[in-house]
Order: C-alpha cells, then sequence, then structure tokens
C-alpha cells in the first residue's frame, strides 16, 4: 500500500527545499523526492537578491545565509557598464549576497531537516496518477520500485520538469537559438578589479571571484554561439574565447566545471492542474540573465508554502490555493520578458554595442537606475488583493494598501522595547497589527478556516509618512498586506 503524505515535493533544489521547510513549519507532511543521488556540487546560480534575503528574513534564518556570503552593493542587467545600485533600495539587505548555489542548497535542506523534512535522494518519478482524492507517484530508486500517495505533489523538479509532463501540463515557448559557455577555473593572472565584465565586437566576457584560487568566467562568443547545447565545453574552446575577446586568457588553468547552456525560453501554461502544481524552473526558464531564476523560485516557494499549508492542514477554501498561479505566473511572465530583453542586449553587432551604449547612459537616471534595480531585485512585486473575509469595522478600509509589500519595520511595542516586523511572522502566521496608540482592541478576524493569528500592537517606525494614516493591518504569512485599515 503506498505510504500517503499530505504533500510531496518532488525535485530537491532550493525551490523544493524553501517549499518543504514552509510546510514543515505549518506542521504538515511532507517529504522530498529528488532525482540525484548526491547533492550538486555545482552552482550554476551565485546570487541571492534583496526580496530573497527578506523571504528567508521572515522565517529568521537570513544570519545562516549572510554568514557565508558576500554583500555586494550593485546588481547588474545585462552586463551593462553602468551597474544598478542597490543601496539606496528601500529593504533591511540593499544588496546582492555573492553566494554559490550549492551553499544555498545545503543550507536550506539542514533546515528542512531541522524541521523534520525526509530527503529522499536517487528517486526518480516516472508516473503520476491524480484523483479527487491526491496524486499518486510511482518511479525507481536504489532499492527499487518506490509508491507514495499524497494529497498534493508539487513539482519543483526543474526545466525538465517531470511532474509538469506527467501531469499534462503544456510548456509553450522558444527554443534554444544561441548558447553560451561558463567555466569555473584557476586563474594565474586574475583581474585587479573583483569583477570586470568586457564587451566589444568579438563577444562578451565575465569574470566574479567564485572562492579562494576560483573564478567562474561567462563568455558570449559569436563565433561559439550556434554550438549544440549538449556539445561538451573543453578548457581550450573557452581559452580560446576569452582570449579572442579579452586580449588575454588570465593565466587560466585548472577548470573544475565547464559548462554550456541556452537561451530557452518558457512559461507554464498553468501553474496548477488539480492537485499537482509547479513552481521555479519547473514553471518557468530563461536565459540566466540578472541571475534571476533561483530568487524567483525561492519567492514562488514562499507564495505557495503558506496557501499550500492552510488548505492541505486547515481546510481553507480551494480558492486560496487558486491565487498561488493568479499571483505568481504573472511574476513568471515579467521574467521571461525581463530575460529576453537583456539577451537582446547581449551581443557583439555594431548596433547591438550602441544599444548598449544608450541604455548605459539611461541608467546613469537615478529614478530609472532605481526602477530597474527595484525589478530585478523583486522588491517591486505586489498582488491584487486576496479573497479572504475583511472585518467589520467603524473605520474605512486602505484597498491601496492589499497585496502591498512590507519591508523589514523596526516597531516600537508599548514596553519600549524594539521589535523588526518580521520576527513576528518568523512561525509563518498571520500577523494583526495595531499600529500607533490605539487603546482600542484589535479587530476580531475569522478567515473560515482555522488559523493561527498573532496579535501585536506597535508604533511604527519614525519618517515613514505613508503609515501615517494607518491604523493598523493584516499582514500576510509571506509579509505582504492582506488588508488595512485607516487610523
Amino acid at each position: 500500500m503506498a505510504e500517503v503524505l499530505e504533500v510531496a515535493v518532488v525535485g530537491g533544489g532550493p525551490t523544493g527545499l524553501m517549499l518543504a521547510c514552509e510546510l514543515a513549519l505549518a506542521g504538515v507532511r511532507v517529504q522530498v523526492f529528488e532525482r540525484r543521488a548526491e547533492p550538486v556540487r555545482e552552482s550554476r546560480a551565485l546570487t541571492l537578491h534583496p526580496r530573497s534575503l527578506e523571504v528567508l528574513a521572515l522565517r529568521g534564518l537570513e544570519g545562516r545565509f549572510l554568514e557565508r556570503g558576500r554583500p555586494l552593493p550593485t546588481g547588474h542587467f545585462a552586463m551593462l557598464d553602468t551597474r544598478l545600485d542597490f543601496s539606496v533600495l528601500d529593504t533591511r539587505f540593499p544588496y546582492t549576497l555573492f553566494i554559490p548555489q550549492a551553499v544555498t542548497e545545503a543550507l536550506l535542506e539542514a533546515r528542512a531537516r531541522e524541521l523534520g523534512v525526509t530527503v529522499h535522494r536517487g528517486y526518480t518519478v516516472e508516473v503520476l496518477r491524480q484523483d479527487t482524492e491526491g496524486v499518486e507517484l510511482e518511479g525507481t530508486s536504489e532499492a527499487g520500485v518506490f509508491r507514495v500517495r499524497a494529497r498534493f505533489v508539487v513539482g519543483a523538479d526543474g526545466a525538465r520538469s517531470a511532474v509538469r509532463r506527467l501531469a499534462g501540463i503544456a510548456f509553450p515557448g522558444t527554443d534554444v537559438t544561441r548558447t553560451a559557455v561558463l567555466g569555473d577555473v584557476a586563474l594565474a593572472a586574475p583581474p585587479s578589479q573583483p569583477a570586470i565584465g568586457i564587451t566589444n565586437t568579438r563577444g562578451g566576457v565575465m569574470v566574479v571571484p567564485m572562492a579562494p584560487g576560483v573564478h567562474r568566467i561567462v563568455v558570449n562568443d559569436p563565433l561559439r554561439e550556434q554550438a549544440p547545447l549538449r556539445e561538451p565545453v573543453t578548457l581550450d574552446e573557452l581559452r580560446e574565447s576569452v582570449t579572442r575577446i579579452a586580449g588575454t586568457d588570465f593565466g587560466m588553468k585548472e577548470p573544475r566545471w565547464l559548462s554550456r547552456f541556452g537561451n530557452e525560453t518558457r512559461l507554464a501554461e498553468r501553474y496548477r492542474d488539480g492537485r499537482v502544481l509547479l513552481a521555479g524552473d519547473a514553471a518557468h526558464i530563461h536565459f540566466p540573465a540578472g541571475g534571476q531564476g533561483l530568487n524567483v523560485g525561492l519567492q514562488d516557494a514562499m507564495n505557495l508554502g503558506w496557501k499550500l499549508a492552510a488548505v492541505a492542514k486547515d481546510g481553507a477554501p480551494d480558492v486560496l490555493l487558486d491565487s498561488y498561479a493568479l499571483e505568481r505566473r504573472p511574476v513568471g511572465d515579467a521574467l521571461l520578458r525581463n530575460t529576453l530583453a537583456q539577451t537582446a542586449l547581449i551581443g557583439a553587432t555594431q548596433e547591438t554595442l550602441a544599444l548598449r551604449t544608450l541604455m548605459s547612459d539611461l541608467l546613469r537616471a537615478p529614478k530609472l537606475n532605481r526602477e530597474f534595480a527595484d525589478s530585478i531585485s523583486a522588491l517591486d512585486v505586489g498582488y491584487a488583493a486576496l479573497d479572504v473575509p475583511s472585518p467589520q469595522m467603524d473605520t474605512p478600509l486602505l484597498p491601496e494598501w492589499s497585496g502591498r509589500r512590507l519591508g523589514d519595520l523596526a516597531l516600537r511595542k508599548d514596553d519600549g522595547t524594539d521589535l523588526p516586523l518580521y520576527s513576528a511572522l518568523h512561525p509563518g502566521r498571520w500577523l494583526l497589527l495595531g499600529l500607533g496608540d490605539d487603546s482600542r482592541a484589535l479587530p476580531r478576524w475569522k478567515p473560515g478556516w482555522p488559523s493561527n493569528v498573532t496579535h501585536l500592537r506597535a508604533r511604527a517606525p519614525a519618517g515613514r509618512d505613508e503609515l501615517q494614516n494607518v491604523g493598523g493591518m493584516l499582514v500576510r504569512p509571506d509579509g505582504h498586506v492582506g488588508w488595512a485599515w485607516a487610523a
């Protein structure tokens, strides 16, 4: 007889592990099934963006990542000369955190195991059958055939998602039309600057330090961009391209990892099919421009986690789970448009170089630079009002606040102690927050299903004029506003 879980997560990368953490925190029986027998040592992604750090801070996890990463005050758009200034962003984390994906995965897996999540490695899903009550998975592992039944299944199993394919969810988009290469190598003569980008009529090269003695080199070579995706990369190929474009090979030697990647761009037709859901690269793939893929996957997991827990464990209405796709699929669509635009700017023709110069000049304008930085960092993501009951109150609601992302406000409790807003959200519960000196009791809120709600009254931080006329708000477990009421 198949084992019965509340949720089975297929895929043990950052998205799947983050989702498992969210579900386990809410008391959901969840297990992870990962195809690879061992953790991935190579790191395709290298950064965590401000919103991802906020997501981790919402659960009190940011310290683990900050200890292992290196803050950088800027980001980039298409490797243009003018960098995006993250230091001006309205967040406690106004920077890019340089941290290899392998480290991110290891930290998330450790957290998942702390919460009691079992991570099965070497498990390949081959059959998926769903009915009105649940989903059955079958596949193979080193121990033989396995069968698992769960009320819900989430495919977080990457670009070639078996869950997406077996569920019959279409993945429309464009095939690979150009490829690029990367290499993690030792450099005998590394650049004098910590990170450099070179773009000219011969192509583009980016060089960044990965770890002591190891640099990541990314190359866009017009002479090699039609090389098949599956053609192995050699050190000689990397050296030849870098030398032709940059005028030196920086003394590269001792390759640790060489890989070719392409610009295939696709978005799942739907993020949900009955009791099957998709997140991360299983739902959206693109050219890795701006380092956004892993970050958007983590943010998918945060949005889905508390909703799936409420439906699977607390009996919340199905419409709450529908809101996952309504909120996150437009984000995936915007991600694809953003990366397609960047891909168009990564080229070596005279026309493309002229466009790069124009764009780089435009980004020197602080307002425009800020808009691009907000977009790349995902701090500009907001949602429409969520269909949850609002309270009966004498004061009017403030619809302009619904769905708005909240930063980690520095609140002041009545006893004079300071309290970061995010610390009140660490348990993954709703937060009913009263602001100011109003002595009236906080409104009663009953969502229609069992739900743990933290009640808190505190003063808003000084200098936040937009909060002066806000009497309080219901904060979702993901740090977005459910609704707010007037003072």
